[in-house]
């Protein structure tokens, strides 16, 4: 073994730190582009944004007169990614990390659930896109349409839980978790269309910024911590590795 082969295999962790980094930073950059595209359209009215958008919300719209059974399952999805249903969800989750003294990481859930939130009533006062109007509507909602708060909400609140639960799953289970949150997620956006109280690209755009704030967050929060000497995992893996609590100074 060279002299200089200890350094090299010191820093063999920081490179894959900053490879990491740069990807998530790309993956970034490119939903945050994507979304600024998709938001340029929707205030311009495009015409293909409108016939895309008038299309599937006419089309499932049909279906659910037709389904009254199915009308039923996607209003029960979507109820269990409202709002009310997410506070009862992460207020319990921060106060259980507070009690655990993982100041740091109950400062994020807030920072990023709450900030989300913020964001989205911005986007959609600055956008001020009217909901889908259809005859014999079978649900309703107020407020301008996009993006939908709804898939905004679920994508982002799904992966704090999963940021922060992850460290205490089994490996086995986590990849299952991960698509079980997927899942779900979509099937919350799919249950906003499906109830003709958003259009498709008001669900596409929710989850663009989505992705765009939490990962910019946790990409925050990662370096936060490598900057205080503290461990950082993988994202696959949480963002705090399971272990002794201890109070943070």
């Amino acid at each position: 073994m060279t002299a200089d082969e200890p350094g090299t295999l010191r820093s063999e962790p920081a490179r894959r730190f900053g490879l990491r980094v740069t990807a998530l930073f790309a993956g970034t950059l490119l939903a945050a582009s994507l979304f600024g595209v998709v938001l340029l359209l929707v205030r311009a009215k495009n015409s293909v944004v409108h016939r895309w958008d008038s299309s599937v919300a006419e089309h499932l719209h049909r279906f659910a007169l037709d389904h009254r059974s199915y009308t039923r399952v996607m209003q029960t999805i979507s109820d269990a990614g409202a709002p009310p249903a997410w506070w009862a969800i992460l207020f319990p989750v921060t106060a259980w990390l507070v009690w655990r003294r993982r100041y740091r990481l109950a400062a994020f859930v807030v920072v990023t659930t709450v900030g989300s939130s913020l964001l989205n009533r911005l986007i959609k006062a600055t956008v001020g896109r009217a909901r889908p109007h259809l005859v014999d509507p079978v649900s309703a909602a107020g407020g301008a349409s996009f993006p939908s708060g709804h898939a905004q909400a679920a994508l982002v609140g799904w992966g704090v839980l999963l940021l922060v639960f992850l460290p205490y799953l089994p490996d086995r289970w986590r990849r299952p978790a991960i698509a079980f949150a997927a899942v779900v997620v979509l099937a919350i956006g799919y249950s906003r269309i499906a109830l003709g109280v958003h259009y498709l690209f008001d669900v596409v755009g929710a989850y663009l910024v989505g992705a765009v704030w939490l990962v910019g967050l946790t990409l925050g929060f990662r370096a936060w911590r490598r900057e205080l000497g503290e461990p950082v995992p993988e994202v696959s893996e949480g963002l705090e590795p399971d272990g002794p609590d201890r109070p943070v100074h």
